[in-house]
């Protein structure tokens, strides 16, 4: 996976490495020749005493060693480009894969591991990029370069690089393998950390109530320690590798020194050409170094591409239409015939043998017990799920058929749980039209009941809300949802459960507000008070996912037990309260 995703995502960047690849080619052969110039200087400048010959070296060896330095650092500067723009595209790539997801797949994956896929996972494998491009491209020309040159010098000491250099790589290779699994482990428990370390942040006020902190801070501790047992464990084996890797090194080169000695002593090598050959073999295990230390971070960024690849790999279970519909004519219609839904593996339907039909001007209201499949229903019509059974229609057009972006503008959604984004109350509101104006906000506010709170901030429409609008209380979230649904001025508007924190008269003066100005849309609203929805024009009453009434509120008390028996049970609460 590794291999496929660098080969797909550095595509767009191949003459930039082509550039790295040239330019380290330069500073590597040049790194060279370096050495054997030294040996020059040293066998007819040094031995013999001419100091012109060693200022005409030393002044070529100077030159020689600038066009290294800069092409290395062109090398790194192109390198870093071309991984950088590799990660930027990977991580556009999965945010593009994971904007797509149903909730289904949402929920698979889990919002702390694909929030940990997106960053670090994409980072390990961004900086094998990087290090690939600055370092292990030179390696292999350095070792077959350093190779070729030593044995140039002197052939009688080439057992030596046979013996080390098997040596060096075995050691590495056994090392690196048990490396692999705990890479893979050390992944799962980061997504482990991010999923406790999100639900107690998220939660912060349920852990307090029930004074739940010190089995919280068990639970983190217990996530964190495994974490780092595995983290140590990776860090073990690393901290072993360069002792090691040096070790081989000292040793080859008090080898080389040693041996050497009795070469030149005898006469068959001179002391230049010995110098020469213990840098080239510094050189070539120091490119096996550069190798190690890659091959350190290879296995982490396999289990990183592993993991970025499955996003990558896995299709929306409500995937966009071949030959979307973009035109149709405007009904404001909303239209569900004999809809159902069934989880995968779940043993029974959500929903089943669903239909109804909402016109323009027209409000149908969704009510039932919890668990009877409301928010589900909802959540069919802008495709959050796909129906398995039947069809919803939107203007006589099977959503499944329409544009996503066309059948997003159509409608306005205000969810169950209200969120809003880090921002002001304006760029909130803005969210469904960027070209609203200030006074299409205000009106926006003031029917949704928003505008007394919102003025009483100092900034106004600017006022701060931070992420998920925890700033504002849960009341004032919901009235922020419904302005949010009115400025873009829908066809279609779903509102789910949408009224449960306001008050009797809140979402009574909130409701005749809406009248007028949903009077040409399309209105569904999912309720659990009788009181918000005894008004519809028609009520939809769901039992274990199947409708068992219909009609208007009058007409549901003479014919349906489910609505008689909920209206009684919320006037018996009213009574008790």
């Amino acid at each position: 996976m590794l291999s496929r995703l660098l080969r797909t995502h550095l595509r767009p960047y191949t003459s930039t490495l082509i550039a790295v690849i040239v330019l380290q080619l330069i500073s590597t052969i040049t790194s060279l020749y370096l050495p054997s110039l030294n040996a020059d200087i040293i066998d007819r400048g040094v031995a013999t005493g001419d100091t012109g010959y060693i200022l005409t070296a030393g002044g070529w060896m100077l030159a020689v060693s600038l066009v290294q330095i800069a092409c290395s650092i062109a090398a790194v500067y192109y390198g870093a480009r071309a991984a950088m723009g590799f990660g930027r595209d990977v991580r556009a790539a999965v945010f593009h894969r994971v904007n797509g997801f149903s909730s289904r797949e949402l929920s698979h994956f889990g919002a702390p591991s694909l929030i940990t896929r997106t960053t670090n996972d994409v980072q390990q494998v961004q900086m094998l990029v990087m290090m690939t491009c600055t370092m292990l491209v030179a390696a292999p020309i350095m070792c077959v370069g350093g190779v070729i040159m030593a044995l140039r010098q002197d052939i009688g000491l080439s057992w030596l690089m046979l013996v080390c250099v098997p040596v060096l790589l075995v050691t590495i290779g056994l090392l690196v393998s048990r490396m692999v699994p705990q890479f893979r482990a050390m992944q799962t428990r980061i997504d482990t950390v991010n999923r406790v370390l999100r639900e107690q942040l998220t939660g912060i006020r349920v852990v307090r109530a029930f004074v739940r902190e010190r089995e919280e801070t068990r639970r983190f501790a217990e996530a964190n320690d495994e974490l780092t047992a595995t983290a140590l464990r990776v860090g073990r084996l690393t901290a072993l590798i360069f002792p090691l890797v040096m070790l081989i090194l000292n040793a080859s080169s008090v080898a080389v020194l040693w041996f050497g000695a009795f070469r030149v002593d005898s006469g068959e090598m001179q002391v230049g050409a010995l110098t020469a050959f213990l840098m080239y073999l510094i050189q070539i295990l120091g490119a096996m170094m550069m190798a190690t230390f890659i091959s350190i971070m290879i296995p982490r960024a396999a289990v990183c591409a592993e993991r970025i690849g499955e996003v990558l790999r896995t299709d929306s279970s409500v995937p966009p239409p071949t030959d979307p519909v973009r035109r149709v004519h405007t009904h404001a219609e909303l239209e569900l015939r004999d809809v159902g839904f069934r989880y995968p593996g779940a043993a029974a339907p959500v929903l089943s043998g669903v239909s109804f039909r909402v016109t323009a001007g027209q409000t149908t209201a969704v009510i039932g017990s919890t668990g009877a499949g409301k928010t589900t229903l909802i959540s069919l019509v802008p495709r959050l799920f796909d129906a398995t059974e039947g069809t919803v229609l939107v203007d006589g057009v099977d959503v499944r058929d329409l544009d996503p972006a066309m059948l997003w503008t159509r409608i306005g959604l205000v969810p169950q749980k209200p969120y809003l984004f880090t921002g002001t109350v304006a760029s909130n509101l803005r969210y469904g039209n960027p070209e609203a104006t200030d006074e299409e906000l205000w009106e926006a506010l003031e029917v949704a009941q928003a505008r007394d709170f919102v003025e009483a901030m100092s900034e106004g429409l600017d006022a701060p809300i931070v992420q998920g609008g925890t700033n504002v209380s849960g009341g004032q979230r919901q009235r922020l949802s419904i302005a949010r649904a009115l400025v873009s001025r829908p066809e279609i508007y779903l509102f789910d459960d949408s009224f449960s924190a306001l008050d009797l008269a809140t979402d009574a003066r909130l409701r005749a507000a809406l009248r007028p100005r949903t009077a040409d849309a399309a209105v569904v609203i999912v309720g659990q008070r009788v009181s918000t929805i005894a008004d519809a024009d028609q009520i939809v009453v769901l039992d274990d996912g199947v409708v068992v009434g219909r009609g208007t509120h009058d007409e549901l008390l003479d014919s349906c037990p489910t609505y008689v028996e909920i209206v009684e049970s919320q006037l018996t609460e009213e009574r008790a309260a």
